[in-house]
């Protein structure tokens, strides 16, 4: 590598880093205003406790999330000193072209996003449950819906299914259970309880009023009791199908449970897709911003740093109204939520292409 390339590239990190340094002290800020109150009302609830089990998260989330932001803010802001002190002029003097100049640009969106990508897929999932679990205990005031299922139907085999009237995740009971067992398309047994209990220490559920019917060619069988023991093949956990959810999972658990949850016949598995393809998504744009980034910076203008910063952020604060809209139009049922998730992507990617093209003229 020349010097040249060292120069931009190192410019190209430390202004990112000091960018996230500046961003991440804010929403530090804003979040303790936020929750001071919070944390006041447990008298047992540390300084320590805050920092190791809450902040240190929040941190390791928020500067995965600005990451892209920071990239882009972080390139118009050194490629703009580098057009208002003539350097690039002089890199187009020496013969070096537009293409070549983007070499150490590209290097660096390289870094940027291979470390947005192992957090993403892996350092993220975990440090978000340590978080939400701080959360859930110490700042939420959840709601009963939130921990409330209704109407719930899992597909557990080829041949097993079960259905729930309602389910309480809190205190794991709930009423009107049933499990039907087919061959085929012929039902062979039916198991109906009007009460049902999950005991976490046996790993059993326990069923009340139950009655158990078997259907033989013939004749059929009936079973009635009061209480029953007895395994299936799911969990409360299994229950449970939200977004939050898949924030907390790494990729791999996040892919199998995907799988085994399309196995099971759940319908909409949209907003995990989402998630899943989102944090592939983010990490690539850092390539589509740097482009755009240098493009609109690279140019000596009246109004200078000031100008691009301003344009810069106005096409930033776009991105990420498509970023989020892409999010919940994809987590919709019967869409496709790859294409959802990359859009802006590919919009910007559009206009990337477009501004590296006449940027080279």
């Amino acid at each position: 590598m020349r010097i040249l390339d060292w120069y931009i590239l190192k410019r190209y990190l430390v202004t990112f880093v000091f960018t996230l340094l500046i961003l991440i002290p804010i929403a530090i800020a804003i979040d303790i205003a936020e929750k001071i109150d919070n944390f006041l009302e447990h008298a047992d609830l540390g300084f320590i406790e805050i920092v190791n089990d809450y902040y240190l998260n929040f941190i390791i989330y928020y500067a995965n999330t600005f990451m892209p932001l920071a990239v882009f803010i972080a390139v118009i802001l050194f490629t703009s000193k580098l057009a208002n002190n003539t350097e690039i002029i002089a890199m187009s003097n020496a013969k070096i072209s537009f293409e070549r100049m983007m070499f150490p640009y590209f290097l660096g969106a390289t870094i940027v996003t291979i470390l947005a990508l192992l957090m993403n897929h892996f350092v993220v999932p975990s440090s978000s449950k340590i978080r939400k679990k701080f959360e859930q205990t110490y700042v939420s005031r959840k709601k009963i819906q939130d921990n409330y299922v209704q109407n719930f139907s899992l597909q557990m085999s080829d041949s097993t299914y079960i259905f729930i009237k309602n389910y309480n995740i809190t205190s794991n009971t709930g009423q009107n259970f049933t499990s039907e067992v087919y061959d085929g398309l012929e039902l062979k047994s039916k198991l109906v309880a009007q009460g049902i209990r999950w005991n976490a220490k046996d790993s059993v559920f326990s069923l009340t009023s139950y009655q158990r019917r078997e259907l033989k060619s013939k004749t059929d069988s009936i079973f009635k009791g009061n209480n029953l023991d007895t395994i299936f093949n799911f969990t409360p956990k299994d229950l449970i199908y939200k977004s939050a959810l898949a924030q907390e999972m790494p990729s791999d658990e996040l892919l199998a449970f995907i799988n085994l949850s399309e196995k099971r016949g759940v319908k909409n598995l949209n907003a995990y897709l989402v998630e899943f393809h989102k944090r592939t998504s983010l990490p690539i744009a850092t390539y589509i911003l740097t482009i755009i980034a240098v493009a609109l910076a690279f140019r000596k203008r009246r109004g200078g740093t000031g100008v691009n910063l301003a344009i810069g952020v106005g096409i930033m604060f776009i991105y990420v109204f498509f970023l989020k809209i892409s999010e919940v139009l994809g987590g919709v049922a019967g869409v496709n939520s790859l294409l959802y998730v990359w859009f802006p992507n590919i919009a910007f990617g559009i206009l990337a292409a477009y501004l590296y093209k006449n940027a080279r003229k």
